[in-house]
């Protein structure tokens, strides 16, 4: 078994045997957790925000996290499975969850005329991470599958979190 900081590169480097790993430890839901944590407090350091802003961006991260692996989950083993599919919630959430660890670079947006195109270059790469982290969670052979249920699961969770903040103001 893999370290956090190995399986955490091996995320980085898009490798499918990182996220397969991932999936199938159940162990593994702590530190998919762990990746969240760091991607969201470097997220905030590199922003600038003060300890409120890290604390609400941290929360809100998590919350979204277990959002993001529900919808994911839903769309890609109820709307848009393959013969193959076979994932649960927790697989779902341990490779979505490692696919947040390019966020990790955006610690560096703080730095002055290179901070927007790293965050821009992190957003990016967590983006085709998260595409890699649902093709394995959910033993998808098509990578358009994978990239549509992203897709999907991002206007579903665009439609809720518009709703609990309605909900919320």
């Amino acid at each position: 078994m893999a370290s956090l900081a190995e399986r955490m590169v091996g995320a980085a480097r898009l490798e499918r045997a990182t996220y397969e790993e991932v999936e199938h430890d159940r162990t593994a839901t702590g530190q998919a957790l762990g990746v969240v944590v760091l991607s969201a407090v470097a997220t905030g350091l590199g922003l600038g925000a003060g300890l409120r802003g890290l604390i609400i961006n941290t929360l809100a991260s998590i919350v979204l996290w277990a959002i993001w692996a529900a919808l994911v989950y839903a769309v890609g083993t109820r709307l848009l499975p393959e013969p193959d599919t076979r994932a649960d919630w927790g697989e779902v959430a341990r490779t979505v969850g490692f696919a947040q660890t390019p966020g990790v670079l955006r610690l560096f947006g703080i730095i002055p005329g290179l901070g927007e195109f790293i965050r821009a270059a992190a957003d990016v790469w967590v983006l085709i991470a998260t595409v890699v982290a649902v093709r394995q969670a959910l033993d998808y052979r098509s990578l358009p599958r994978a990239v549509g249920v992203c897709l999907i699961g991002w206007i579903l969770q665009i439609v809720v979190f518009a709703i609990i903040r309605r909900a919320l103001v």
